[in-house]
């Protein structure tokens, strides 16, 4: 296999975000979603409400797909991999929630920028940890664009 061959990946949702209303504001990171998981993935929760936060992994299933992905963000001067934008090469979402509550094979979270709808591929504790230590970056570096478009939006 050539390393620029195309593997086909198939994958199955866990579960689906189901928010209180169809019409709430994505991206409003106040508000609570609950995230329904098919019932026999209930054990696969066991111990899921001891975090505080988790990574919600989904499927940007409303995004349109060009024929050919952009490489460059269009309002940007920057690679698309430089950008949170959903126009990636691969339609999937990475959020990190605040984990509020479990309940059976549902669990409710605050900070998923997700539709109604949306298909769950996966969750994933946060921090991540290696040889007894917690991985938790406090020294990171954002670019100047960004900044500028923060500071616009104050």
């Amino acid at each position: 296999m050539d390393k620029h061959d195309r593997v086909l990946v198939e994958m199955t949702p866990v579960g689906f975000v189901s928010r209180l209303s169809r019409d709430e504001n994505e991206k409003d990171r106040s508000l609570t979603t609950k995230i329904v998981f098919d019932e026999y993935l209930s054990p696969a929760l066991e111990g899921i409400d001891e975090w505080s936060h988790i990574y919600v992994i989904f499927l940007l299933d409303r995004i349109a797909q060009a024929e050919k992905p952009a490489l460059l963000h269009p309002e940007k001067e920057v690679g698309i991999f430089a950008t949170r934008s959903p126009i990636h090469p691969n339609p999937i979402g990475l959020t990190l929630v605040e984990l509020i509550k479990r309940e059976g094979n549902e669990i409710w979270v605050r900070g998923l920028d997700a539709y109604d709808g949306t298909p769950v591929l996966d969750i994933k504790p946060y921090p991540d940890w290696w040889k007894g230590q917690l991985i938790v970056v406090t020294n990171y570096e954002i670019p100047g664009w960004l900044t500028d478009i923060m500071e616009g939006h104050e």
